[in-house]
């Protein structure tokens, strides 16, 4: 293997591709980054038995063929190498050699032979704006579990009807809910999907501009999701198991609303809550033209703040655990948060609004399980 390459597509590829690698390899070859030199192309691969990334970029290729490195250090080194020059890769025996202008590094080879098959992409379903894609699961993840004892609550569960994708998380404390449009293949599209909440953050991150390709089969029978866009491709293996029934969750009626300027709420959240001891909640009080915040009780330390507040309905006051208040306020990306209650003792419905005035979007809902509040 002998070819030239942009320094600044090297480095962004082998990055790109060595974020798959494990941080504790079961393997010793599941470390290392594959290349592959071949029809005027260099591509970069990475695998770890469940998630996998492919980037190919241009090259000039002398000599075609193949070597596996370890992937984080030729990554560092890469980011290291002087900007605006080509770099010359060659292969020889053992080792691989890598010369950037006066710079030149020698890495040794891990056996290819030892290196597992990149998994197929399943058939293209349709694609989706990258930057709405970004956005739509940076919403959602935050509600995501996080005990690896329930691992079908670590995940996003996707569900495509048509031309509206749903993405949906929770940890059994709060339920996080997006839809987006997206250009389906066929206009009777209609699978579902559970992808591991860690992995669909970073890829869809990876994948923030132009249009993102994504790959399932019918029903997600092959156990496995891609996305593709711009040279990069990456799969991962679905997660098992049945995700629960969250949808009836969201209540029908509503007895009280309230309207809430979303930055100032964040704000007056952190510092009220700067007091609330472990485990105990935020309290809210929603009456005529103001929310007042407390925290704290009895001997302890206190706090409580006052903010303007369009109410609507009977007063009410809510309990609910500081930082999950918090996630859902900054993942609104709203300016006026609009709150809907049932009961002191019922989950609350999150949303936001473009003004006081605008109806709450329903393209994302975030709700929020009450703490009971003592006394």
């Amino acid at each position: 293997m002998k070819l030239r390459v942009e320094r600044d597509a090297l480095a962004e590829a082998a990055a790109w591709t060595a974020r798959v690698l494990p941080t504790r390899p079961t393997l010793p070859v599941l470390a290392g980054l594959r290349l592959d030199a071949g029809n005027s192309r260099l591509s970069l691969s990475g695998f770890d038995y469940e998630v996998s990334g492919r980037v190919d970029v241009e090259a000039e290729v002398a000599d075609e063929g193949s070597a596996l490195v370890s992937g984080r250090l030729l990554a560092d080194i890469c980011r290291s190498l002087p900007a605006g020059r080509p770099v010359d890769l060659a292969a020889d025996g053992g080792k691989v050699s890598l010369t950037c202008g006066s710079a030149r590094f020698t890495l040794l080879t891990l056996p290819l032979e030892d290196y597992p098959e990149l998994p197929a992409m399943p058939a293209a379903a349709g694609t989706l704006d990258g930057p709405a894609l970004a956005a739509a699961v940076a919403q959602v993840v935050v509600a995501a579990g996080r005990d690896d004892m329930l691992p079908v609550l670590t995940g996003v569960r996707i569900e495509i009807d048509g031309e509206t994708v749903t993405l949906m998380a929770t940890d059994r404390y709060r339920l996080a809910v997006r839809e987006l449009h997206w250009r389906p293949g066929r206009p009777d599209a209609a699978a579902v999907a559970l992808i591991p909440a860690r992995t669909m953050a970073d890829t869809a991150k990876s994948f923030g501009s132009g249009e993102v390709s994504l790959a399932l089969a019918a029903g997600g029978q092959d156990n496995l999701v891609g996305f593709a866009a711009g040279g990069r491709r990456t799969t991962t293996r679905l997660l098992d198991g049945e995700f629960p029934k969250v949808r009836s969750l969201f209540p029908t009626e509503v007895a009280t609303q309230a309207r809430v300027d979303t930055t100032a709420f964040i704000e007056s959240a952190r510092r009220v809550a700067l007091v609330a001891e472990r485990n105990t909640p935020l309290r809210l009080s929603f009456r005529p033209e103001e929310v007042v915040l407390e925290a704290g009780s009895g001997e302890d330390a206190q706090a409580s703040e006052a903010l303007p507040a369009r109410v609507e309905g009977e007063p009410i006051t809510i309990g609910f655990n500081p930082g999950y208040l918090s996630d859902g306020l900054g993942a609104l990306g709203a300016p006026v948060a609009h709150l809907a209650f049932t009961q002191a003792t019922r989950p609350a419905v999150l949303s936001g609004a473009a003004d006081e005035d605008a109806d709450p979007s329903a393209s994302y809902r975030y709700l929020i399980m009450p703490v009971r509040l003592s006394g």
